[in-house]
């Protein structure tokens, strides 16, 4: 590239709205340094988690909604509570309100913060995936929706395998979801395009040792169920009429409770699985995040509040 080209880029990068990223895995502390940046430069959050947009889904997925309000200061936060856990919700519809939030901060002159974990989300964000808007097909998605998990995902990885392996646990494991972006495939939507963006995205990443991070989910999880009331919250979203397999479908907390509910595991079980299979979902958001990386995604991974502020500083 040439030095004037190399010139031009800068300048149109600096012509763009900032939007500022602070992507992790599970229990790494996103949200407490998203608050505290977010009161440092007049920002607003735009959460990114696949699960936290649902109604009544406050425990399990860690919504932590105490933590926005330092002392009589409340940090304003935008896409959770969005949707009915009984409504399909997919990464389209998640871009499309995530960018009307993103506008809305942006004309109120504050800084746009999206903080989360679910990399598909904020991919399809931050690379402005070109998600084409199939309206539903009722016959399709019966036909669909009685296939297996297993069989829907096959059918996917045919289709769009470079989609299908970006998933993350909790989009492999939504038989609704699932059938949704098959429905999108097959009714010739594009589900994966990546296009410039009109913002300027600066990405900061949380990580810990490997040891550190299992010792933070298991603490956390143990916070869930003998203080927080993790297991009422499962047992009232289905006297809510939430179903069992509904759920299930959610991973994770949701899934080892419902169980453990069903009685299929025990308390001592529950626990033991469920802490085991948060380290891993942890791993697996890492795995992402390093291939996007790879893909040529900057993202400058800090542990400290203070290189993020002086990181955060320079760039604006």
């Amino acid at each position: 590239m040439s030095i004037r080209n190399k010139a031009n880029n800068r300048k149109k990068v600096k012509n763009k709205p900032k939007i500022l990223v602070i992507l992790g895995p599970t229990s790494s502390g996103k949200t407490t340094m998203g608050v505290k940046l977010a009161l440092a430069f007049n920002g607003e959050i735009i959460s990114a988690d696949s699960r936290q947009v649902y109604r009544g889904m406050d425990i399990g997925t860690g919504k932590d909604l105490g933590e926005y309000k330092v002392g009589k200061k409340l940090v304003k936060y935008h896409l959770i509570d969005v949707a009915d856990p009984k409504e399909q919700f997919d990464v389209a519809h998640y871009q499309c309100l995530a960018r009307r939030a993103i506008d809305d901060i942006l004309q109120r002159k504050k800084l746009p913060i999206i903080v989360g974990g679910s990399g598909l989300y904020l991919q399809a964000l931050v690379d402005n995936y070109n998600l084409t808007h199939i309206k539903p097909n009722l016959t399709v998605r019966t036909k669909l929706e009685k296939l297996s998990v297993s069989q829907l995902f096959n059918r996917l990885e045919k289709i769009k395998p470079n989609f299908a392996a970006r998933l993350n646990n909790s989009d492999r494991n939504n038989p609704r979801r699932l059938a949704r972006y098959l429905e999108i495939a097959q009714g010739g939507g594009t589900i994966n395009l990546k296009q410039e963006s009109p913002y300027d995205f600066l990405i900061l990443g949380l990580t810990w040792p490997n040891q550190v991070l299992r010792e933070r989910s298991i603490q956390r999880l143990l916070v869930r169920l003998e203080k927080e009331g993790l297991i009422f919250e499962v047992h009232h979203l289905h006297q809510q009429g939430i179903s069992w397999e509904r759920l299930e479908s959610f991973g994770l907390e949701y899934r080892f409770v419902a169980q453990h509910l069903l009685g299929q595991l025990s308390y001592n079980e529950l626990v033991e699985k469920l802490g085991i299979a948060l380290y891993h979902f942890a791993k697996k958001q890492l795995t992402w995040f390093k291939r996007w990386e790879r893909q040529g995604q900057k993202i400058k991974w800090v542990k400290k509040l203070e290189v993020a502020k002086r990181t955060v500083q320079q760039w604006l």
